[in-house]
Formats: structure tokens, C-alpha cells, sequence
């Protein structure tokens, strides 16, 4: 179960344990190794002791488990640059649509997302 105080060491634990049980190079040291930081830190991480990495360390994270870096993104709280970039030229109207979206069930949102990428409006 992952607690609200570590959403995302709690998250990445789970995920690197449960690709390590099939392959042995998700041990914490190998994982630590491809994504660049000490196995102490993401140890660390994994346990609450450190907040979550840099954006590009999180990145490299989310591709080395096979996760979405949004979503790991968004469990350490952060929103990736690209994003932050799009939502600085409208902020109004981004804030809007996410506040409107946030209790829309996800099969709208995702009727909505098809409709803005084919231009059905």
C-alpha cells in the first residue's frame, strides 16, 4: 500500500521489486547505476529519507522501469517542463480545464482528449 507521505519512493519501490522478481537487473544498485545516482540516494528516495529526483533523473527512472514519466512526474509533484511551458502561454484557461476535468470520469476526458488530437470540434 502506498501512503500519501511517499507516494513516489512507495511507487517506484513497488515497481522495481516487481520487475526484479522476473529480471535481476532491477536490483536497486543496477537501477541506481543506469539512471546516474548512488544507490544510497535512491534507496533513500525509495524510503521517504530524500525527496524525489531531478525532472531528468525521474525521466531516466520512468524508462528504466518501463513507467510514464508524467505520472511519475506527477507522483514527486512536479509537472515536466515541456507542460509548464504550455500551460505559461494560457494559464487562465488551463487552470479552468483542468479544475473543470477533475471530477469528469475518465472515459469523457479521454472522449475529449480523441477530439482535440483528430480536430473533431
Amino acid at each position: 500500500m502506498i501512503s500519501k507521505e511517499n507516494v513516489f519512493g512507495e511507487f517506484v519501490r513497488e515497481k522495481r521489486l516487481a520487475l526484479h522478481q522476473e529480471d535481476k537487473n532491477y536490483s536497486l544498485r543496477k537501477v541506481a547505476m543506469r539512471i546516474q545516482v548512488e544507490p544510497s540516494y535512491l534507496s533513500k528516495v525509495e524510503r521517504g529519507e530524500q525527496p524525489p529526483p531531478s525532472e531528468a533523473k525521474i525521466v531516466l527512472l520512468a524508462e528504466d522501469l518501463g513507467e510514464d514519466k508524467d505520472v511519475l512526474l506527477a507522483l514527486s509533484g512536479k509537472v515536466s517542463s515541456d507542460i509548464q511551458e504550455v500551460i505559461r502561454k494560457r494559464p487562465a484557461l488551463f487552470a479552468q480545464l483542468i479544475r473543470d476535468l477533475k471530477d469528469m470520469p475518465d472515459n469523457a476526458v479521454l472522449r475529449i482528449i480523441r477530439e482535440v488530437r483528430d480536430g473533431n470540434w
